[in-house]
């Protein structure tokens, strides 16, 4: 079980070393001031990095609600890592108040997570809806959909976020992680 840190206890903690594990463009939307971001998927690659930066800092990890953070805190521990997460991620973090920093995206503007699985659902429940005039089957896309989002708020995990964050957009370039290696050197 990952130990975790409110918001307010985060807040008042100095010298800690924050990793936001979401992708670029929900980073860029607001994370915590002063996070590095470190998608949760190119992790691995720098586990060296976070090793040696958080032999010096207290490593937290967050996410947009605290569950990629669990995941990348269950990757850290494995790799002999001690991190803790933020108790409800920068959801929370803004609920209670708390300021975000933003980040430009120069060279594209990518929507928050949340909003492209909302918008990739909701256009497939009206291909199935509008495919279901022609063929009744068609309505089953609509069906799976809904489905799918119960399984989500049920579950809290999105397996649509899941496959939306390996698009191209979704991912870091290969060149956006050197000013992280060189952060978490300094860190």
């Amino acid at each position: 079980m990952t130990r975790t840190l409110s918001p307010t206890e985060l807040a008042a903690e100095d010298g800690t070393l924050i990793i936001d594990v979401r992708g670029p463009g929900e980073y860029a939307a607001g994370h915590v001031p002063g996070a590095l971001n470190l998608p949760l998927d190119s992790l691995p690659q720098l586990l060296d990095e976070v090793r040696a930066a958080a032999a010096r800092r207290e490593l937290v990890v967050v996410c947009a609600a605290g569950m990629r953070s669990a995941t990348a805190c269950a990757q850290l521990a494995t790799a002999g890592i001690e991190a803790r997460g933020l108790d409800g991620g920068t959801d929370a973090w803004r609920a209670a108040g708390l300021p975000v920093e933003t980040a430009a995206l120069p060279e594209r503007n990518v929507w928050a997570m949340d909003r492209q699985v909302r918008f990739t659902a909701g256009s497939l429940v009206l291909i199935g809806l509008a495919g279901s005039l022609v063929t009744p089957w068609a309505a089953l896309l609509s069906a799976g959909i809904a489905g799918g989002l119960v399984y989500s708020g049920v579950s809290n995990t999105c397996g649509m976020a899941v496959m939306l964050g390996k698009l191209p957009f979704n991912r870091p370039r290969p060149t956006a992680l050197a000013p992280v290696r060189e952060a978490l050197q300094i860190a």
